[in-house]
């Protein structure tokens, strides 16, 4: 890894813990500081790096800042029973140009990755998004993203990368491997109904923040997710001040901490990122401790992954075959660790979507199956298989 991309993490966030617990994270995990330098990677799982970049970002400079207020917050705090290593790698700070900072990142991402370390990704702008998609490119291989977010940022192809308008950019620009996107939350006032017309076209994945609010409803996004990315600004402003685009409306703390273990849990997860943070509209670090207790519920969800996809061992598993009426039947799994569901796609052998002919679904689905009522989320993801 180029280990000149990535500042150590200030002396601010790591003056307290002479004074904390020998037990809590920041005196247990690895950090990247002044006096140690860049820690080992070995036996690494999960590798935390900032981004101090907040140029592309919509109505919201300032984010980006002071990440070491979510650094001292995730410190005090103390692990659960955890397997794997955790490496605070530090902060890519602003390059001379907003593309020096991107380059940056990718690398560090690409790094990781080729390492089976999951990043987990401090912004700075959401804008930063793209620039994580873009890291899956060495992959060769299609990908799904989830974001959590009241807006689509959906933008226009014209309009500059921003953190409003990067959404386009991963739809439209070469190479294009995206199979899925998922918005999760997205509040119906804030996004144009051209916008809500133009997702649906292109089957992709869209959940009101109403109906987000039913938890087991959205499981299967994140199960289904191999990037994750959560606008802070999804939740709401009491809850979470520390960002100029909050709204009154949004996720509860609870709720946003429930989603970060659904985002760990998932087998599929390789990257993580919570951006929009601006510490300059924070309520005594009310934010920043939100911020920490998602790592710590994402990190926990990480733990806990008990790799119950059924290509793993179908023996492991129930399977369900539904006979529709004018239609092949549908084909259902259930594991017999968790209780999860998935559908089956059939496809060719060869078929470069081989990786989603799962697709991970509810109990209510199989039960609407069996009423002759063929899931959304099956229907959605054949139309992008033809």
């Amino acid at each position: 890894m180029n280990q000149d991309f990535l500042s150590p993490v200030k002396e601010a966030a790591l003056s307290h813990l002479l004074l904390s617990s020998p037990y809590c994270l920041g005196n247990t995990i690895r950090i990247h500081t002044s006096e140690e330098g860049f820690p080992e990677l070995n036996d690494v799982k999960l590798a935390i790096f900032g981004v101090e970049e907040d140029r592309n970002s919509e109505n919201n400079f300032g984010c980006g800042d002071n990440l070491y207020f979510i650094r001292r917050k995730f410190y005090e705090l103390f692990p659960g029973e955890w397997q794997g290593e955790i490496a605070d790698l530090g902060n890519v700070l602003k390059g001379n140009t907003v593309a020096d900072t991107y380059f940056a990142v990718s690398e560090i991402i690409k790094d990781l990755l080729k390492q089976n370390i999951i990043p987990i990704i401090l912004g700075g702008g959401q804008d930063i998004t793209y620039v994580n998609y873009r890291a899956y490119d060495s992959l060769e291989q299609t990908i799904n993203i989830t974001a959590v977010d009241s807006r689509f940022d959906l933008g226009s192809l014209e309009d500059e990368l921003t953190s409003q308008s990067y959404l386009s950019k991963i739809i439209m620009q070469k190479p294009n491997n995206l199979f899925n996107y998922s918005n999760v939350g997205y509040q119906t006032y804030f996004n144009s109904q051209g916008e809500i017309e133009l997702l649906d076209s292109l089957f992709f994945d869209t959940c009101r923040l109403g109906k987000a609010k039913e938890l087991e409803i959205i499981e299967p996004a994140f199960r289904n997710a191999d990037l994750v990315s959560i606008d802070i600004g999804a939740v709401r402003q009491s809850e979470a001040p520390a960002n100029n685009n909050a709204s009154p409306n949004g996720f509860y703390g609870e709720e946003i901490c429930a989603i970060a273990r659904y985002a760990g849990i998932s087998d599929k997860v390789s990257s993580f990122g919570i951006y929009e943070y601006n510490s300059k509209y924070d309520n005594n670090h009310q934010t920043a401790s939100l911020i920490a207790q998602m790592i710590w519920y994402f990190i926990e969800g990480v733990n806990f992954r008990v790799k119950d996809y059924p290509f793993s061992g179908k023996e492991n598993y129930q399977k369900f075959t539904v006979l529709l009426e004018d239609d092949d039947p549908l084909v259902f799994y259930k594991s017999n660790k968790t209780g999860r569901w998935w559908m089956e796609i059939n496809i060719l052998s060869d078929n470069k979507y081989k990786r989603h002919a799962l697709i991970p679904c509810t109990y209510k689905d199989y039960t609407e199956a069996t009423k002759q009522i063929i899931p959304e989320r099956w229907f959605k993801a054949m139309q992008k298989m033809m």
